[in-house]
């Protein structure tokens, strides 16, 4: 039997510890570019950049790494991971599979209460797209993609799914970064979730699959471009 004096125990807010911490403005800063791929992330300047010890940038190296952010060479070090055009082209493959499939599912099994979790989502996304380039919160725009596809794998009951896209979301926000703001899309990004969104709010499975594969597919088209070109270079 429950004992309800022990509600008291649980923790509405997690705390935040400085690794925590570290691990997000390190990501962050290789997501957006900061930190250049193949460029060295040498612990001296970082210990002093950031104000904290080799321990804690050796445990956020560690980290990132696993995450595929991060490549250590034998004699070299740490380095940002290289991304070439054959590893975003398997991350996008794997996204079209996990996610036409969880936007189906969402679509079939919607509610009141997803469809307005999903709109509060998309919401959030647009305030973060109209804020790219001027005030926008570093990482705002990547932490608002990210819980969209979240509302949208939970609510298919996709877990497992939705697992194997965290462990892929520190290369998928670095495609994300590169492809956002290229301007040769064939329609902007924002307009892509605005239609994966209307499909499962439709309660139209095909539509929600047709959204998804049109997202990817002009996607990958800017990352081949720009990934291949970076390869010739």
């Amino acid at each position: 039997m429950e004992n309800p004096a022990l509600n008291q125990l649980k923790i509405e807010q997690p705390p935040v510890t400085l690794r925590e911490i570290v691990q997000e403005k390190m990501r962050e800063a290789i997501i957006s570019g900061l930190f250049s791929p193949g460029e060295r992330l040498v612990e001296r300047p970082l210990c002093d950049q950031l104000g904290v010890s080799r321990t804690v940038i050796r445990e956020t190296i560690r980290y990132l790494e696993a995450e595929g952010l991060v490549e250590i060479l034998p004699n070299r070090g740490p380095i940002v991971a290289p991304l070439s055009w054959e590893d975003a082209r398997q991350i996008y493959e794997i996204r079209r599979m996990l996610e036409t499939a969880a936007a189906m599912a969402c679509a079939r099994s919607g509610s009141a209460p997803l469809h307005a979790e999903l709109h509060a989502a998309l919401d959030a996304l647009k305030r973060a797209f109209a804020q790219t380039g001027t005030d926008a919160v570093p990482g705002a725009l990547f932490k608002a993609s990210t819980r969209f596809y979240q509302v949208m794998f939970e609510a298919a009951g996709h877990h497992i799914a939705w697992e194997v896209v965290n462990r892929l979301n520190g290369r998928i926000s670095r495609l994300r970064a590169m492809t956002l703001s290229a301007s040769d899309r064939a329609q902007p990004g924002l307009s892509h979730m605005q239609a994966i969104c209307d499909a499962i709010v439709a309660a139209d499975p095909e539509a929600a699959r047709c959204a998804v594969e049109t997202h990817l597919t002009d996607a990958s088209a800017v990352a081949q471009r720009l990934l291949s070109v970076e390869d010739e270079g």
